[in-house]
Parts: C-alpha cells; structure tokens; sequence
C-alpha cells in the first residue's frame, strides 16, 4: 500500500472515528446486491463501488463507472474517486465527513451499520465538464469487535435535475431505524426545517419517490392505503410549493432533503 494515500485529509478523518478497523483486512466478495439497489435512485446514471475502509482500496466497481467518468481503468484506491471530484468541492467533503464522523461516534458503533450519510459534490464526466452527483454510503461490514471494513459508495448523476449543492449532509436510518439527521454546512440560501417541516412519514415518501417507486407500490411497502400515501404526497407538494413530483425532487435535492 502506498502509504501517502494515508496523509490525504478524508482518509485522515475516518482515521480518526474509533470504529474503522485499524488492522489491514481483505475484501473479495461484494456484499447482497439487494441492499445496494434498495438504497439508490432511480433518477438518473449511476455507479457504486467497494471501498475497503482498513486501507483505502476500491474493488467490485460497477461497469458504468468507466462511462460515466470516461475512464479506461477501474479506479483502485480512494484517491483516485477523489481526483475526479472538483477542487472546489474537496474543502467541503472533508466538512461532511467528518460531521459523519462525528454522529457516529455519538450515536454508537452498535448503530453504525444502519446509518446512511449522503451529500451532494461535484465530478468530472466524460464530457470535460464537472456535473453534480449524489453520493451515498451503504456501511456493509465490521469485524468481531464491531470496527468498520467495508462501505458501499453509490454516486448517481443528478445534474439533469438541480445543479445546485445544497451543501447539506444528510444521514438517514435504515433497516429498523428511522433517523433523520439534517446538517448544514455554508449554505445561507438553503430553507430551514420550519419553512419545510416535512413528517417522518412525508420525508420516507418522498425517499421513495425518489427512488422511483409508484403510489401503489409505496402503499404496499409501508402497508397504508393508497388514498393515504396520495393524501401524503399533495401534503408534500403543498409544504415545498412544488407543482409536479419533477419540481420536487429538485427542490428536495437542493434543500438537503434526500
């Protein structure tokens, strides 16, 4: 391994969260396939990868990645995703990181696997042209003594529908938890809570709208009548002045909401 990749500031921040594995680990297997596409949205191209949290290394890459980014080789190791992102936009990764961070050390690392940070930044395509992404992070596997090893990244391209960072971090629960964190981070345009005041409920429709998925089939998955998830959705267009469930994403994405 080399060990300059180690100095770089965004691996220096998951150094320092106690519950990332310090000792070196192997990944050969890429985990349930099920978990990764119950997590991304349907709303654009997208990609994921394995990132090997003990030392930095990228393994089990989606194809689309190389068409996405215009690249003749899979990335291997973090900094090489890194080096696609927009210069600009490294100052505030390193800032959501280590809000990141800093919610997982205070909720637990019995929690950790069931927490999902997002956030929005900008990478460069094949186009030469830097577009706005999407980025999640599926934490996968930790070891005996519950100390991370593997994440799943999933970025989606979401240029088409907002070009403005919210610069907003966002980490949700998943599985039997139901957290909704929202952090801000130099972003004054942005709305705050009480202009938005989503529900709980509002906020995982919307989650799941995004992800592309019908009234009926929303119905279905949160066991509520269909006239009770249409009733849901009119109060979501009403609460963010959206007109159509395409101006909504793109308020829900500049606004931090997804």
């Amino acid at each position: 391994m080399d060990h300059s990749e180690k100095k770089h500031p965004l691996v220096e921040v998951w150094n320092s969260y106690s519950g990332v594995g310090r000792k070196e680990k192997h990944i050969s297997n890429i985990p349930p396939i099920e978990r990764i596409i119950g997590e991304m949205f349907a709303i654009g191209e997208f990609y994921y990868y394995v990132l090997n949290l003990t030392n930095s290394a990228i393994s089990n890459h989606h194809p689309d990645i190389l068409k996405i980014h215009g690249l003749k080789e899979y990335p291997q190791n973090l900094k090489d995703v890194i080096d696609l992102v927009h210069p600009d936009d490294i100052e505030f990764i390193t800032k959501a990181e280590q809000k990141v961070v800093e919610i997982l050390m205070k909720i637990g690392k019995e929690h950790q696997l069931f927490l999902k940070p997002s956030y929005c930044f900008r990478m460069k395509t094949a186009s030469g042209n830097y577009e706005l992404f999407h980025h999640q992070a599926v934490l996968t596997w930790e070891d005996e003594d519950k100390n991370l090893v593997q994440s799943i990244n999933i970025h989606t391209n979401i240029h088409h529908i907002t070009k403005q960072n919210p610069h907003t971090v966002l980490i949700t629960g998943i599985g039997h938890r139901n957290d909704f964190i929202q952090i801000k981070i130099e972003n004054p345009a942005l709305k705050n809570d009480s202009e938005i005041n989503l529900t709980k409920r509002e906020t995982e429709i919307l989650s799941l709208i995004a992800k592309g998925y019908s009234g009926p089939e929303i119905s279905k998955m949160l066991i509520l009548s269909e006239h009770t998830v249409r009733t849901h959705r009119k109060n979501i267009l009403a609460k963010t002045s959206s007109r159509n469930s395409k101006e909504l994403l793109k308020k829900a994405f500049e606004w931090g909401l997804i």
